[in-house]
């Protein structure tokens, strides 16, 4: 009786995830099925990983910290040229592949992996970061590491090619945002290498970019909180008047007069909070029609991250509250004081009402940030 003919695949070490696949597999040089949905997208051209690395200027007493290390292609190279590494990865998968890869090595015992999303976890000190960064978190990452009290000394990151377009764009330029204002005001930013999909494994949809970021030394002798958030309302809408954005809105007047009672409170200045006699009960809206972002794809995305909780939390209040009573509440007197000191600081001492967040600069948003502050208005 002939013998059966054994299955191709039928072995269960053919069958692992970890199971080298055939050279005709649609996922061949790759360890296991990547996950596209957490910007899983490999780095597998060695000549790429070594320049990022090159690019980094590591000393041997270097703490390094890579975000998204995957399977450890970049880890190791690292490893070889820094003290210790500090790997932040949200696969369980990939953390184990990476163990493995330098378990039982030198190098082995200087790398730790932690395991979690890198934007909610606290980071132990770190000289450089350097990251094939998944896209989702592009974003969120620079502003991060931007806010860190004790800033790396630079950091090596690679993002989709759009998205480091916005980390150089000026002042009038398309891809202006507040990313743009608060990275160039923070730190020196350069362009290191285009990266073809095809260095990736699995291809993403887009070509990408490695940037380097240095952060100023010394830092900026300001509030990143207050600066920031100026920013965050200056920029809800870049293409309307800084008038609008300020004055068009009640939420944000609220904002700032929640802030304001706050700050006279901590100062012991009086406040007087009734409200105002007569019918005056609106806010001025800034009639001009609101410019539509001409952005799409991974930038509408990204620029939800510059409206603030605040705004989004009251906005939703508004609409529920209109619905029940379409007449607008009464202002108070604080509410008035705050108003005609927002107008005073646009109109008056910055001459900057009618201008937009699109086409300020660094030098604008610093002029408007010190006026509010000397008025005690404050966006922390």
């Amino acid at each position: 009786m002939p013998k059966a003919k054994r299955k191709n695949g039928g072995s269960t070490a053919e069958n692992s995830p970890y199971s080298k696949p055939s050279a005709k597999s649609s996922v061949a040089n790759s360890i296991f099925k990547m996950n596209t949905d957490l910007g899983q997208h490999l780095l597998k051209n060695p000549g790429v990983a070594a320049a990022i690395v090159q690019k980094s200027n590591l000393k041997q007493s270097d703490h390094v910290l890579e975000v998204g290390p995957g399977t450890g292609n970049l880890t190791v190279l690292i490893l070889k040229a820094a003290k210790s590494v500090t790997a932040v990865e949200m696969d369980p998968r990939m953390a184990a592949e990476l163990t493995k890869r330098v378990q039982g090595t030198p190098e082995g015992k200087r790398l730790k992996v932690l395991l979690g999303d890198v934007i909610k976890t606290e980071l132990p000190y770190f000289d450089v970061c350097i990251s094939n960064t998944p896209y989702q978190i592009s974003s969120p990452l620079v502003f991060k590491l931007l806010s860190l009290p004790r800033p790396p000394r630079c950091c090596v990151l690679m993002f989709q090619r759009e998205f480091a377009l916005r980390l150089f764009a000026k002042p009038g330029d398309k891809l202006y945002s507040r990313l743009s204002v608060n990275c160039q005001m923070w730190a020196k930013v350069s362009h290191v290498m285009k990266v073809g999909r095809n260095n990736f494994n699995p291809p993403p949809a887009v070509e990408s970019s490695v940037v380097r970021i240095e952060p100023k030394n010394p830092r900026p002798q300001i509030s990143y909180e207050e600066w920031d958030g100026l920013l965050r309302i200056a920029f809800v809408r870049k293409n309307r008047t800084l008038r609008a954005a300020f004055l068009g809105t009640s939420t944000i007047l609220d904002m700032l007069c929640s802030n304001y009672r706050l700050w006279c409170a901590q100062n012991d200045i009086p406040v007087d909070d009734s409200p105002l006699d007569g019918d005056d009960d609106g806010m001025e809206v800034d009639d001009e029609p609101e410019e539509e972002e001409e952005w799409g794809g991974i930038m509408d995305m990204d620029d939800e991250d510059d409206v603030p909780d605040f705004f989004k939390e009251q906005q939703e209040l508004k609409a529920q509250a209109k619905k029940g009573n379409p007449n607008r509440r009464k202002k108070g007197k604080v509410q008035e004081l705050v108003r005609e000191k927002v107008r005073k600081v646009l109109e008056d001492v910055t001459e900057l009402a009618d201008k937009r967040a699109r086409m300020c600069d660094e030098g604008d948003f610093l002029k408007l940030l010190y006026s509010f502050n000397q008025e005690g208005i404050h966006f922390s």
